[in-house]
């Protein structure tokens, strides 16, 4: 038995999804004992922004498996662009957002950080316990 892309992805997106919100829970807890609501506020926008990167992923993955080599790297490849442009404009609001105190800014960073660490540490063991079948 064989699993198929959309099966993969689905599962790297749920298990990916659980641990944004375990990483978002325990840097709200963190960043609220630390600096208050801003610290809570800084923890939350970090985990919204993990998960943007994470569902950019496997929808780029799933879009571009459907096309030709070339679609698909054009495909992956602009997905990482919209989430480097992503990045770059979340974390230009947040240097201006008044809310976020200096003591906070480290929490989104860590939050970030967790998050991206720990996704590709969970995409590595979904893909290689998947089993795929071969091409043809």
């Amino acid at each position: 038995m064989f699993d198929d892309l959309k099966s993969v992805m689905t599962r790297v997106l749920k298990l990916g999804s659980l641990l944004v919100v375990g990483i978002t829970v325990l840097g709200s807890v963190i960043g609220f004992l630390v600096a208050g609501t801003s610290g809570l506020l800084a923890a939350l926008a970090g985990g919204a922004a993990a998960f943007a990167f994470t569902a950019l992923t496997v929808l780029s993955l799933l879009f571009g498996s459907k096309l030709n080599l070339g679609g698909f790297l054009g495909v992956v490849l602009g997905g990482w662009l919209v989430k480097v442009l992503l990045f770059l404009v979340l974390f230009r609001f947040l240097d201006r957002a008044e809310w976020l105190t200096l003591s906070a800014r480290p929490v989104v960073f860590f939050v970030v950080v967790a998050a991206v660490i720990g996704g590709l540490v969970l995409d590595t063991i979904v893909v290689t316990k998947a089993r795929i079948a071969p091409s043809a």
